[in-house]
């Protein structure tokens, strides 16, 4: 896991000594994702500049150093991530090889196979940028979920256009022709979904590459063609074509195989490596097949906190004393909290405001102490069918849908008159005799957020307003407007889903790689840790969408086919709990320790200065949190978070 940078133009052919500074003030800006060494790579020719950031995992030594070239010399790359299979490409491909490292494993096979077969034939996490020195084409490539980020941009007049493209955008900042501008809509887009979702960046006219796609950029055209070369939607297999119907243990035996294939590959690393370890199911399936591997106890790690409802730590500890892992863990306070805070708005180079980001950040320099990779298990929820919402909408949807819009209005109304602390004391006293309740934690939240979109006219209506945190955000975002983020194409594809499938196959394009992988990236970049993620192996997607439905959800049990293999690691009772989630007591920190430095960041006489958001709505909510009446969290912290990355920024 590295840092990439570079730029091509014609305008930098001739000077070279202002190229080589401004690439390597872009890696600069890069140190966290690759404290370990730096390297840069000018194409005088052409106005090509790249530049690399180092953390070093496969092999350590000067023959693993980037930017690096092809034995040929045809190809130049400077590449972030981990091929996890490949050894097995290198023996495709008979030849004498110099090092251990997987990128002169990318290299050859480029040159073996053309750039787009040797990118289908990696299974990893990775963003590129590969010159071909002899057609001059610049290809990024980024991998197939969206674990590592890539953006780009075109900057300059029509004459003198240059393209730039970074791991984060503070690189892009050190480029003296990129103006950083606010994109108003990217604003609005934040708002609703507490990240700058989809392929465009926060600033105009900056984007992501697509998860999946090659961008190819044919020297001295200016402009650039985008093409997939894996869809995860292609892989969708028709229910009643699905394997495993009706061969339960077949589906588990076929899973521990190949995910015990994938964890094996992702231990593979020069340096110290550990594992993420919540207690719940899937990093305890990811801890269990890890040290059922290795000859050691395994390191991990968990995060704890002083209140109850929140704290998994006990579940994690247990299950680390069942595997015999070698565990550690830190209990955050709102002090802790309070400390870290001030950074987050240049941790994530976009604005971002999922509040699990200060475990997860505190998680990552936690096993920074005593490892340099870490696996994760990421995806599960999305791919097994994990979270709540899925479970409530196969369950509730199909009867709710047919109930007239004036009803479901009064419903509606009945629900939100209760505060969300009335209906958590009203479910701890009825755990015993609902079974609901007891599945469920804090929620009290979560019915006033289904009786917010008790009216939905569609499934899809249902999703956004269930993962939307300021429903109209265009009444907050001045001069903004909305847009979609999934085309008809891709919709029409998911369209013979299922209802708990269809949020699936939505939260795999989107809140996947715009929250989950942004959160989990970001931290561990911050603190120099590189994370891997077995369950969201491309084989692993694929397989999923393989099994029949009822073996994800089955009932009010969720990730059952996951949970049926973990049961044969560690006992159910260690397992079986509300599902919490990464989550911290935001609430009554924001009435307590965090006021003071909320009440700065959302001040009316600031907010109207800066002009990208209507103070009035934001006052309200938040005296009516103060008040302890309702508990506006979620839209308070994508406030807060905005206003963070403006005052880190230099934008307020």
């Amino acid at each position: 896991m590295c840092g990439i940078a570079g730029f091509i133009g014609q305008r930098w052919i001739e000077a070279h000594d202002a190229a080589q500074s401004i690439v390597t003030e872009m890696g600069n800006r890069l140190i966290h994702r690759g404290p370990d060494g730096s390297g840069t790579w000018i194409d005088e020719q052409h106005g090509m500049a790249f530049v690399h950031r180092r953390l070093s995992i496969l092999d350590t030594s000067p023959l693993g150093a980037q930017p690096m070239v092809s034995r040929s010399g045809r190809y130049v790359v400077t590449y972030n991530g981990e091929i996890y299979n490949h050894r097995e490409i290198r023996q495709q491909i008979p030849r004498d090889w110099k090092g251990e490292s997987d990128t002169e494993t990318f290299l050859a096979a480029a040159e073996a196979w053309g750039v787009e077969r040797a990118t289908k034939a990696l299974a990893g996490m990775f963003a590129f940028a590969l010159w071909d020195r002899k057609e001059a084409i610049l290809t990024l490539g980024r991998d197939r979920l969206g674990e590592k980020p890539l953006y780009y941009t075109w900057r300059g007049n029509s004459n003198r256009r240059t393209f730039i493209f970074a791991s984060e955008l503070s690189a892009m900042r050190a480029h003296p022709e990129f103006v950083p501008e606010v994109d108003r809509d990217a604003v609005a887009r934040f708002m609703r979904y507490n990240n700058v979702v989809g392929d465009s960046a926060i600033y105009k006219d900056v984007f992501k590459l697509p998860p999946g796609n090659l961008l190819r950029l044919n020297y001295p055209n200016d402009k650039h063609v985008i093409s997939p070369y894996w869809s995860f939607s292609d892989h969708i297999v028709p229910e009643k074509e699905r394997s495993f119907i009706n061969n339960e243990s077949g589906a588990v035996n076929s899973l521990e195989d190949l995910l015990g294939k994938v964890v094996d590959q992702q231990m593979i690393s020069d340096v110290p490596l550990g594992a993420f370890l919540s207690g719940g199911v899937d990093s305890s399936l990811v801890a269990a097949l890890m040290q059922k591997q290795s000859q050691s106890a395994v390191k991990t790690f968990s995060i704890g906190f002083d209140e109850e409802q929140y704290n998994e730590a006990p579940h994690a500890k247990a299950v680390a004393n069942h595997l015999g892992t070698d565990h550690h863990e830190l209990f955050v306070s709102a002090t802790d909290a309070l400390a870290l805070i001030p950074k987050l708005g240049t941790i994530y180079s976009e604005p971002f405001a999922d509040s699990s980001q200060i475990p997860t950040y505190l998680l990552s320099q936690l096993t920074k102490e005593h490892v340099t990779v870490a696996l994760s298990g990421d995806g599960g929820d999305e791919l097994f069918g994990g979270y709540n919402r899925y479970q409530i909408t196969q369950s509730i949807w199909p009867k709710l849908s047919r109930i007239p819009v004036l009803p479901k209005r009064i419903i509606a109304h009945l629900l939100q008159s209760v505060s969300p602390s009335t209906w958590d004391h009203l479910a701890n006293r009825l755990a015993p005799h609902v079974s609901a309740f007891s599945k469920w934690s804090n929620i009290g939240e979560k019915i006033h957020k289904g009786a917010f979109v008790i009216g939905s006219n569609d499934i899809d209506a249902l999703y956004t307003g269930l993962i939307s945190h300021w429903d109209d955000p265009t009444k907050i975002a001045i001069g903004s407007q909305e847009s979609e983020i999934f085309d008809e194409s891709f919709l029409s594809e998911i369209g013979h889903l299922g209802n708990a499938e269809r949020m699936m196959a939505l939260d795999l394009m989107s809140y996947l790689p715009g929250d989950i992988m942004t959160k989990v990236d970001r931290a561990a970049m911050a603190s120099s840790l590189e994370t891997r993620m077995p369950l969201l192996d491309h084989r692993i997607v694929e397989f999923a969408w393989t099994i029949p439905a009822d073996m994800k959800l089955r009932g009010n049990d969720t990730k059952w086919l996951l949970k049926q293999l973990l049961y044969r690691h560690v006992p159910k009772e260690l397992i079986e709990r509300p599902k919490a989630g990464f989550s911290v007591p935001l609430d009554s920190w924001l009435r307590g320790p965090l006021r003071e430095w909320a009440e700065e960041l959302l001040d009316e006489t600031r907010l109207k200065e800066q002009g990208f958001i209507n103070p009035q709505p934001v006052r309200d909510i938040w005296n009516e949190h103060l008040s302890g009446k309702k508990n506006w969290q979620h839209r308070i912290w994508t406030i807060l978070m905005f206003q963070s990355w403006m005052e880190a920024s230099h934008l307020s």
